[in-house]
């Protein structure tokens, strides 16, 4: 410097020196802005691949999530909204990171935006794995819960099975109850049937052999004007003795079949197809009133209305379809009829 000042005195005045140090600093100050750009360069690519393994571990998760959530579809639509939002958002981020790269590759002076965008993104994703955290305990929960509707299932499915053995074994019991049931019935059918012949037999002794008395299948049948005039419901006096016989042989029966036995003997009138005139409105009316007054005298008798019905049929059950009277005369009639009640 000194050597410069005593040429200038020289010489005059010399400014080269002065232009050599100005650009070396210039030169100098150009390296270390050049040395800082490298080191941020480096620090943010450095960054930004910890924000790649990041993100790749957070997509391995979200993989594994969505795995767990396509066994249980079922009952989980938040939950794959929330995932639904969070893919969106990883979209987002890979966005703003590769925006953000272009940018640090385009021009260092951009670093300390670039810095600024990777911190929100940083927090995004600290956010976006409290997501991911709170969908896996829902997960969690919910794979708890099944795991106890599945075990209630089962529970559900041994007491089904024991019921369906239960019921097999009932249903053995009720075929084996039926068949005994059945053989019961017939037992007592066939019993019945025998004290119904004994029964028809001695009212045939009673009754004698009467030309309107007859047996026809089984039921015994007495011709209508042997009880009532015509049109009429009020029994004549001789059927009255008539009767008084049938009711003794009743009384009889009564005390030979068992009781636990269940029988009836049900009186049933019949008129012919004719109309009638008179207190009864139709045919089906008088045959149920001439039903009536044998059964009421019956009681009256001594026979138990608990073993005693009465019906009425009029004309809609005819033995001889001609249309003669004498086919008239065998359709106006009582039935007795043993059965079961």
């Amino acid at each position: 410097m000194a050597l410069a000042r005593s040429r200038r005195g020289d010489n005059g005045m010399n400014y080269w020196p002065g232009f050599v140090d100005a650009l070396s600093t210039l030169i100098l100050s150009i390296i270390f802005i050049l040395t800082v750009f490298v080191v941020v360069q480096f620090f943010l690519q450095q960054e930004v691949a910890g924000k790649d393994t990041a993100l790749n571990r957070l997509n391995a998760q979200i993989a594994q999530l969505t795995e767990l959530l396509s066994l249980e579809k079922s009952g989980k639509t938040d939950l794959e909204e929330q995932l639904a939002q969070l893919r969106a958002s990883l979209a987002s981020a890979e966005t703003e990171r590769d925006k953000l790269k272009g940018a640090a590759d385009a021009a260092g002076a951009a670093g300390a935006s670039a810095e600024g965008r990777i911190a929100g993104l940083q927090t995004e994703l600290d956010n976006q794995k409290n997501i991911t955290t709170r969908a896996l305990a829902q997960v969690e929960v919910l794979n708890q819960q099944i795991a106890a509707l599945r075990r209630q299932l089962a529970a559900l499915e041994q007491a089904l099975d024991a019921s369906e053995k239960k019921d097999a074994e009932s249903q053995s019991r009720i075929r084996e109850l039926g068949q005994r049931l059945n053989l019961a019935l017939a037992e007592r059918v066939r019993e019945l049937s025998r004290y119904r012949s004994d029964f028809f037999g001695k009212l045939r002794e009673i009754l004698g052999n009467r030309p309107d008395v007859r047996i026809v299948g089984d039921r015994f049948v007495l011709q209508s004007e042997l009880f009532f005039d015509t049109g009429k419901a009020d029994l004549l006096p001789e059927a009255k003795s008539e009767l008084d016989k049938v009711a003794t042989a009743l009384i009889e029966l009564e005390k030979q079949i068992p009781t636990d036995i269940p029988w009836v003997l049900r009186v049933d009138g019949h008129t012919d197809v004719r109309p009638i005139t008179g207190q009864f409105k139709s045919n089906w009316d008088l045959s149920a009133a001439r039903a009536i007054s044998v059964v009421q005298y019956l009681v009256g008798k001594g026979v138990s209305p608990q073993r005693l019905v009465a019906a009425g049929f009029g004309e809609f059950q005819p033995i001889d379809q001609a249309k003669t009277d004498d086919a008239y005369r065998r359709n106006r009639r009582i039935e007795f009829k043993l059965t079961e009640r």
